[in-house]
């Protein structure tokens, strides 16, 4: 973009901006999964639901957690209030939110997940391959870059019964190696 200043200065605005952030470490990782309270975020994506369901019950027939608490946020394409995440934070030891399949659900998917990490909570955010390059360049944004996302397969909206049950595979195998990293 140019913007002229006076007749003699002209200024040239590069639109790609530069990213500085300041690298936050991840929330310490678990020793094992067994004992732990598992914390569920539905972002009310459709199919959000059934893929974090389907992942709890997996999950849980897999790891002997202590509690699994279901929380949903209204908007997929918002943050997590504040006093929602401070209430996961004070109820949870790890947790597994969902989905992020579009832009602005991707990104809010990994603020949330980023935001329970500072938190000191290991989190795992569910993102298609879709998304993936733009969830790497928001961690690296807000100085999380290590953060891995669980990554599943696009689409998630318009899948059958069938779809949702390899995805749900796809979190399980994917869930634990974050929570563990």
């Amino acid at each position: 973009m140019l913007q002229r200043v006076d007749d003699t200065r002209i200024f040239a605005f590069d639109p790609r901006g530069r990213v500085e952030s300041t690298e936050t470490p991840l929330a310490p990782r678990p020793v094992a999964l067994a004992g732990l309270r598992l914390g569920i975020l539905d972002n009310s994506k459709w199919n959000a639901n059934k893929l974090l369901r389907g992942a709890a019950e997996a999950l849980s027939g897999e790891v002997a957690f202590a509690a699994v608490n279901y929380y949903v946020k209204h908007s997929f394409s918002k943050d997590a209030a504040p006093e929602l995440l401070a209430r996961i934070a004070a109820e949870c030891d790890i947790v597994l939110t969902a989905i992020g399949d579009c832009g602005s659900c991707c990104s809010c998917c990994v603020r949330d997940s980023i935001a329970l990490e500072r938190l000191g909570r290991p989190a795992a955010c569910i993102i298609t391959t879709e998304f993936l390059k733009e969830t790497q360049l928001t961690r690296v944004a807000l100085g999380m870059p290590r953060l891995r996302p669980v990554v599943i397969d696009h689409p998630v909206s318009s899948i059958t019964a069938e779809e949702v049950a390899v995805r749900v595979g796809q979190i399980v195998q994917q869930a634990q190696v974050v929570w563990a990293a």
